[in-house]
């Protein structure tokens, strides 16, 4: 998606920029879901009851991503490209 006499350095760097944004989004979104499911009231130190809750959450939201990410590209790779559909 490089724009035609784009300065490369410039493209890398907006797309570094957009992947360390995404990053953040990802991270402040599972830390507001984790916090509000696992943390009661907040103390100098967690417990280990909220450390484990923290660890769990964490945990299987990267299996689910991880589960959504297999399947989106099992079915991308199962899909036949638009033109090839068409033809049929």
């Amino acid at each position: 998606m490089e724009a035609a006499g784009a300065d490369p350095a410039l493209q890398r760097f907006i797309a570094a920029e957009s992947q360390r944004q995404r990053f953040q989004q990802l991270v402040h979104g599972l830390s507001e879901m984790c916090w509000d499911k696992c943390m009661d009231k907040p103390g100098p130190k967690l417990d280990s009851r909220t450390e484990a809750c923290f660890v769990n959450c964490v945990e299987r939201f990267i299996d689910t991503s991880q589960f959504i990410l297999n399947r989106l590209e099992q079915t991308q790779k199962n899909k036949a490209p638009f033109s090839e559909s068409l033809s049929d």
